[in-house]
């Protein structure tokens, strides 16, 4: 019990604005103008809870579920609150969101693909070029949210809303269903909060 206290306390504590960021796209495929025109909007804005109570029971749900991919609880706290945030932002489902950092790089920050994509979100650096500031680094938590979270939220909207085709766009792999199917395997088993 001591530690939900602990994680609620930590819940409550302000963290100051993320700028997420994360994209994929197919190796020398010209970036999508409106994902890019998406991007370059989302890298403006800002992040906020509409419900703080909500957002702390969350926490501490979703902490417990990664607690062995990320030990340290400060840590996996402030990664818990710009996903949320991020997801919020970007009207996705949050635990959707885990799943795919799940699948993308087991909530590793300092991950490389071995087609160059980088961090929890697995974003191609070409996207920091077309759309990135001075400074932004796609192994910033927050940026590589705010990227693929963006990403993401646009090709749902491509996709009229078909998440199983959202995901594989994201992926790369539009037409096949095997990335998807894994990103609601971690879905089910370790993220789906009823």
């Amino acid at each position: 019990m001591r530690w939900l206290l602990t994680l609620l306390l930590l819940a409550g504590l302000a963290v100051g604005p993320a700028p997420a960021a994360q994209a994929t796209g197919a190796q020398g495929q010209a970036p999508d103008p409106a994902l890019r025109a998406a991007l370059q909007e989302a890298m403006e804005e800002g992040d906020s809870f509409d419900n703080r109570y909500v957002a702390q029971v969350w926490l501490v749900a979703m902490s417990a579920r990664i607690e062995d991919r990320v030990p340290d609880p400060d840590q996996r706290i402030r990664l818990l609150r710009k996903v949320h945030a991020e997801a919020t932002r970007a009207g996705l489902d949050p635990q959707l969101v885990l799943a795919v950092i799940h699948v993308e790089s087991n909530f590793n920050r300092f991950a490389v693909s071995t087609a160059g994509a980088r961090g929890i979100m697995q974003i191609m650096p070409f996207w920091l070029d077309e759309i990135g500031h001075d400074g932004d680094n796609l192994f910033d938590l927050g940026t590589n949210l705010r990227f693929g979270t963006t990403i993401l939220a646009h090709y749902l909207a491509i996709e009229n809303g078909n998440t199983t085709r959202a995901l594989a766009r994201y992926n790369g792999s539009l037409g096949q269903t095997w990335y998807p199917e894994r990103v609601y395997r971690a879905l089910k088993r370790h993220y789906r909060f009823d």
